[in-house]
């Protein structure tokens, strides 16, 4: 057993767990956030995507304890149902789900490709090759798409209006 510590959504959190313990099952199993989700346990599907001190990690692929001392963030860390993210409002808008099951790792991967690229940088080929990380077995990617696009132009906008 290995005590882990984290900033996990702004928030502080600790405890023991299995050395084995995967960061996917620290978030749902000990922390109780469900928004992650495990899909493939192989690294391939992408709905397990979180950040990682500022960065896209699936985190089926990373042990809780080398998430020590770092800063996790998942869906629930980005936006509240009163107040969503840009990309969670542009998936909604746009019919960016259909089953929602890959949704979180997809809004996850898209908040890191618009902090990457900057928002309002991105065209269909680069959000199309930015997610092949992620697989979606109902939708096509095609409203996928058209919401990341959205939320980083809308994004783009929102820091322009800032100035």
């Amino acid at each position: 057993m290995s005590k882990v510590s984290m900033v996990l959504n702004g928030k502080t959190v600790s405890a023991d767990v299995e050395d084995r313990t995967l960061l996917v099952s620290f978030i749902r199993d000990v922390r109780g956030l469900t928004g992650t989700h495990v899909g493939c346990d192989t690294s391939q599907c992408g709905a397990c995507v979180v950040h990682v001190d500022g960065k896209a990690v699936k985190s089926c692929t990373m042990l809780a304890a080398q998430a020590d001392g770092a800063e996790v963030v998942t869906l629930e860390g980005i936006g509240t149902a009163d107040n969503l993210h840009p990309v969670q409002a542009a998936f909604r808008e746009h019919h960016g789900l259909q089953c929602g099951f890959c949704t979180p790792g997809m809004i996850m991967t898209a908040v890191d490709m618009i902090k990457r690229h900057g928002a309002g940088n991105l065209d269909e080929a680069t959000i199309r090759h930015e997610l092949e990380g992620n697989i979606c077995r109902c939708t096509g990617y095609h409203n996928i798409v058209k919401a990341i696009k959205a939320a980083s132009d809308q994004m783009a906008g929102m820091a322009q209006a800032a100035e």
